[in-house]
């Protein structure tokens, strides 16, 4: 089973940031957090990795519906979605399938279980799906 969407983008790293960003507005998602992979790696641990950025995205009325279907899933919020270059320079851009994540039982409800939250994690994989998908690939 496979929790991620991945697609594998035509653009440069900085370029791919700033486009993952629109991608995600245009869907309605917000960047609430971002951490820098390669940063935080160098400065905690004085390690070189690739370059990778972990954007925390949040469409808030999906956000409040599944928190009111199962409180718990607040552990899994917001969805990470990740531009990253891989060690032939290629860039891609991944994020987390919110269908994956409910699959794994948040809080003893599972998708299946609970009509209303599988009903975000559908929206939710949609728009994801759609905003990465327009970024375009390789």
């Amino acid at each position: 089973m496979t929790f991620t969407i991945t697609r594998k983008v035509s653009l440069p790293y900085p370029q791919a940031v700033d486009a993952t960003r629109a991608a995600l507005a245009d869907q309605g998602f917000g960047v609430l957090t971002e951490i820098d992979v390669k940063a935080t790696l160098k400065q905690k641990l004085d390690v070189e990795v690739n370059d990778q950025i972990i954007l925390g995205a949040c469409r808030p009325p999906l956000a409040h519906q599944a928190l009111q279907a199962a409180p718990s899933i607040a552990a899994l919020l917001p969805c990470n979605v990740v531009v990253r270059t891989d060690d032939d320079g290629e860039t891609i851009v991944e994020a987390i399938d919110p269908q994956a994540m409910i699959s794994m039982g948040v809080g003893g409800l599972e998708g299946g279980d609970h009509p209303m939250l599988a009903q975000v994690a559908e929206d939710a994989h949609r728009r994801i799906t759609a905003a990465l998908d327009s970024l375009g690939g390789m």
